[in-house]
C-alpha cells in the first residue's frame, strides 16, 4: 500500500493545534487570506535582518545598518504577496517606524551576541513514517531561522515579531517549541549534526519597540516526545490517519478576519 504523505511546514505547527480545521483549510485545501500588516511588518523586518545576518557569515562582505534598513523599507513597500492594508489599525508610516526602530535595535543589541554560521539555510524536508501508512514529512527552509555557535553547541536562533512577544524585558517563549523543534530536526537530519536547542529572538511591533532574545529551550523534545508521553508528530499521525481535523471555536483567530475558511465553517457562532 502507497503511504499518505501529509507535508506539514515548520511554521504550521502551531496553526494544526489551534484549530486543525483552519489548518486543512489553508494547507491542504489551499483556501488562503492575504496577509495583514502586522504580518507583514513582521515578514519585512525578517528580510532586513536577514540581509544583516547574511552579510556577517564568514567571507561575506559586512554591511551597514542603514543597508539593511534599506532592505526593510524595499520589502514593506513592495510586497512580494498580497496584503490586506486596510483591515489593520496599524498605517503603512507607522508600520515603517516600528520597523526602522527594530532593525536598529536587532542589529546593535542582538546580532553582535551571536556567531552565526548559517542564514536562510536550505534544509532537506524528513519522512517520519508514522505507521499505519501515514508519512509526515517536516519541510521549511529556515527563512526565519538561523544557525549559531555557542559554548554549548549549535543552537537555531529564530526571529519572532509581534505586539506581546516581550513581557517584563523576556522574550516569549510559550507555544514556540514545535517549530523550532521541527527546524532542529530538520538541521540534523539535512547535516548529520545534533542541536544543543534554540531560542527564540523578539522583536515587538507595538508602539514601543524592543527586542530580546531568550533562554535556549529543548524544543525538539515536543516534536519526538518522551518516555512517557507522545510527541506532537505522533499526534498529527493520528488526526491524519482518521481525516478529521477538529475545530476550535474558541480559538483566538476565529474570525473572518484571519480565518480563510469562515465563510464555510460550520462550528462557529
Amino acid at each position: 500500500m502507497t503511504p499518505s504523505v501529509y507535508r506539514v511546514r515548520a511554521s504550521s505547527w502551531g496553526s494544526l493545534f489551534d484549530c486543525a480545521f483552519r489548518w486543512e483549510g489553508e494547507h491542504l485545501l489551499s483556501i488562503r487570506k492575504p496577509s495583514g500588516m502586522r504580518a507583514h511588518l513582521g515578514t519585512s523586518v525578517h528580510a532586513a535582518t536577514a540581509a544583516f545576518d547574511a552579510a556577517r557569515l564568514p567571507g561575506a562582505e559586512p554591511i551597514e545598518v542603514d543597508a539593511a534598513a534599506g532592505v526593510f523599507v524595499d520589502a514593506l513597500r513592495k510586497p512580494e504577496r498580497e496584503v490586506d492594508f486596510s483591515g489593520d489599525e496599524l498605517s503603512l508610516s507607522q508600520a515603517e517606524r516600528i520597523g526602522l526602530a527594530l532593525v536598529g535595535i536587532y542589529c546593535t543589541e542582538l546580532a553582535p551576541r551571536f556567531e552565526f554560521v548559517a542564514v536562510e539555510a536550505e534544509l532537506e524536508p524528513l519522512d517520519i513514517d508514522c505507521g499505519g501508512g501515514i508519512v509526515v514529512r517536516l519541510t521549511g527552509t529556515m527563512d526565519r531561522a538561523r544557525v549559531a555557535r555557542t559554548d554549548g553547541g549549535t543552537v537555531i536562533p529564530d526571529i519572532k515579531t509581534g505586539s506581546r512577544v516581550i513581557v517584563d524585558g523576556v522574550a516569549q517563549v510559550r507555544g514556540r517549541a514545535p517549530q523550532l523543534g521541527t527546524y532542529q530536526l530538520m538541521y540534523e537530519a539535512t547535516t548529520g549534526e545534533l542541536t544543543s536547542g534554540a531560542q527564540v529572538i523578539a522583536l515587538q511591533t507595538s508602539s514601543r519597540p524592543a527586542g530580546a532574545a531568550s533562554r535556549v529551550i529543548d524544543a525538539r523534545r515536543v516534536m519526538v516526545g518522551t518516555g512517557e508521553a507522545p510527541g506532537l508528530i505522533q499526534h498529527a499521525a493520528a488526526m491524519f490517519r482518521t481525516g478529521l481535523f477538529p475545530p476550535n471555536t474558541q480559538s483566538v483567530l476565529c474570525s473572518e478576519r484571519y480565518c480563510a475558511r469562515w465563510n464555510s465553517c460550520p462550528y462557529h457562532e
